[in-house]
């Protein structure tokens, strides 16, 4: 169950079993596979949330575009729709939705507290089994009704798939705007779907390789405005920041571990090698994971915190490795043809995203921890930088396009390409995990 925290402007709780109908238990009931190679999106009606205004449209619009997006579920049009509901809370005509094939059914209403909050709940039914299968109900402010469409959508995506959902998320990234030779690249934050962008710096210094924290608000990244890169720590909601440290030489790629207590990264020396070092943020120690005459960078950790996996040339050109969390047992896992780069565990710890270059082609792809099993889910003629959403199904990139990079998404089937609209170009994207 999700916990709305004050902190968010989110306040109240969640209703299971809603008054007046009870959800019955489950029966032969409709249910997405997620094992399958090959997923059939379901066919669901998504009825506009009654109110008093426009609130109720947009809110079950948010919930239609969240899960239209995933490629999973395939929204009916309202104009087929028989049975137009006028009390989401009564049963519906079952057999009008199954006549056009709606295996699926979403009804709620959006309303005003007498405090102000809006309270906006839903009903999912199995519309051939002719039972309600969950009912919930939220409370917000007017800032963050947007937010209660997100946690809807996840909601029933997690009823459906047996999974979590991923839309209430957001994605901090580069946004780029002018020239390209005088590019301007600014902090940027937004809602999963592109919305509510908030930019946290101000574009005078460049900045790069934004990465969130797995377990609070807080983001590091890199800034060249003191002329050379260095790495902070930026808590988003408040705006306070801190140097990580001051390294001799150049500093490359940080990322957290997944206890938030450590960063990682890639030091560039003067003999012009690159090698790993991880830092502990409470002691400021910092570790020196390989010690290579070769380029070493790019450190993701498993989720478990147990290993790393990085790129190295030292084989002749950049391969992926994997070790253990303190530098132990280096070991090259990618045998293919090409240039690989940018590994990313994923949060389900089953696959690591890269990618890779080859004859004339940028790849983003996935392979399994020890290297098998390599897929490619996307080619195009310049695209890097994956990130995964916190549930493990989808990646999300830039592609060179334009003039500029924008930020494109694509599920583990790559079948499901998605663009990610933004108001300028945009780079380096990190998905947060699943708010609170």
């Amino acid at each position: 169950m999700k916990k709305l925290l004050t902190t968010l402007m989110l306040i109240g709780t969640i209703a299971t079993a809603m008054s007046g109908l009870a959800t019955l238990p489950a029966k032969a009931l409709v249910q997405l596979d997620l094992t399958q190679p090959n997923i059939e999106p379901l066919p669901i009606a998504i009825t506009d949330f009654q109110s008093g205004d426009a609130l109720g449209a947009e809110i079950s619009g948010i919930v239609i575009d969240d899960l239209k997006r995933s490629g999973l579920f395939a929204p009916i049009d309202k104009s087929a729709f028989i049975e137009k509901i006028s009390n989401p809370d009564a049963m519906p005509r079952f057999e009008d939705w199954k006549v056009i094939n709606a295996q699926a059914l979403v009804t709620g209403s959006v309303g005003k507290e007498a405090d102000g909050r809006v309270r906006a709940q839903y009903r999912l039914w199995d519309a051939f089994a002719g039972q309600q299968l969950s009912g919930e109900q939220f409370f917000a402010n007017d800032a963050n009704t947007r937010r209660v469409g997100h946690i809807i959508a996840d909601a029933i995506y997690e009823r459906l798939t047996g999974e979590k959902g991923y839309f209430d998320t957001r994605v901090v990234f580069i946004d780029e705007s002018g020239a390209k030779n005088a590019r301007k690249k600014r902090l940027a934050i937004m809602d999963q779907d592109g919305a509510n962008v908030r930019y946290l710096s101000n574009g005078k210094s460049i900045v790069l390789t934004p990465r969130f924290s797995p377990n609070r608000q807080e983001i590091t990244y890199m800034s060249y405005e003191s002329g050379q890169p260095r790495v902070y720590l930026l808590q988003i909601e408040t705006g306070q920041r801190e140097l990580v440290g001051n390294f001799p030489g150049m500093t490359f790629a940080p990322r957290f571990s997944p206890d938030g207590q450590k960063v990682i990264m890639s030091l560039l020396r003067d003999d012009g090698n690159s090698n790993i070092f991880a830092m502990d943020l409470r002691s400021r120690s910092t570790t020196r994971l390989t010690n290579s005459t070769a380029i070493d960078t790019s450190p993701s950790y498993s989720p478990d915190g147990s290993k790393v996996v990085f790129t190295s040339d030292r084989g002749g050109r950049a391969q992926i490795y994997v070790m253990g969390a303190d530098g132990s047992g280096q070991t090259r896992i990618s045998f293919g043809d090409g240039v690989y780069s940018t590994p990313v565990w994923s949060p389900r710890g089953d696959l690591i995203a890269f990618t890779k270059q080859t004859g004339g082609e940028f790849q983003i792809g996935v392979m399994r921890t020890d290297g098998s099993g390599e897929r490619i889910l996307s080619t195009g003629f310049q695209q890097e930088g994956p990130t995964w959403a916190p549930n493990g199904r989808v990646l999300m990139f830039f592609r060179d396009s334009n003039g500029g990079p924008k930020l494109v998404s694509v599920d583990l089937t790559g079948r499901n390409e998605q663009s990610i609209p933004t108001a300028n170009f945009a780079s380096d994207p990190a998905w947060s995990p699943l708010l609170e």
